[in-house]
C-alpha cells in the first residue's frame, strides 16, 4: 500500500510542464519498470535556478522528481553533486546520513520502498547525467 506522504509529495505539480526554455536538458527511462522522465534545468553562475520536468511513471518516481526539483533550486552545482551522491548511496548501505536539504527523502528512502528505489532514484540519475555531475 502506497504510503499518504507518497502521494502527498507526488500530488506537488508545481514544477511539472517542460517550457522550452533550459540550459540542460535530459530524457531518461528505468529499463526495469519502463518509468520515464524528461527534465529541464536552467543553470545560472553555477546553481541549478530552475527544475522542469514531465514523467511517464510510478507515484514514487513522481514523488521524488516533485521533492527533487523543489529543493535543488538556488543550490551550487558542487553542493548539488556532494548532496545527490550520498543520496545514492543509501540503497548500497544502511547508515547513510541523508543531506539536510533532502531529509524530505526519508519518505521515499525506507526500507518499506527498497524494491522501488530504482524508480525513486531516476529523476536524481537524470540531473546528474544533464548536468554531467
Amino acid at each position: 500500500m502506497i504510503n499518504k506522504d507518497i502521494i502527498r509529495l507526488a500530488s506537488n505539480t508545481s514544477n511539472v510542464g517542460l517550457k522550452k526554455k533550459y540550459s540542460h536538458k535530459i530524457s531518461l527511462k528505468n529499463s526495469t519498470c519502463g518509468d520515464k522522465i524528461t527534465l529541464e534545468l536552467i543553470v545560472d553562475k553555477k546553481k541549478i535556478s530552475s527544475m522542469k520536468y514531465e514523467t511517464i511513471s510510478c507515484v514514487y518516481c513522481e514523488a521524488s522528481a516533485s521533492l527533487l526539483s523543489r529543493k535543488i533550486k538556488n543550490v551550487k552545482l558542487k553542493d548539488i553533486k556532494n548532496d545527490l551522491t550520498i543520496l545514492k548511496q543509501i540503497s548500497l548501505k544502511k547508515n547513510i546520513k541523508i543531506p539536510k536539504r533532502l531529509s524530505d527523502f526519508k519518505k521515499l528512502l525506507n526500507s518499506d520502498n527498497f524494491n522501488r528505489f530504482k524508480c525513486i532514484f531516476l529523476p536524481i540519475d537524470a540531473v546528474l547525467k544533464a548536468l554531467k555531475l
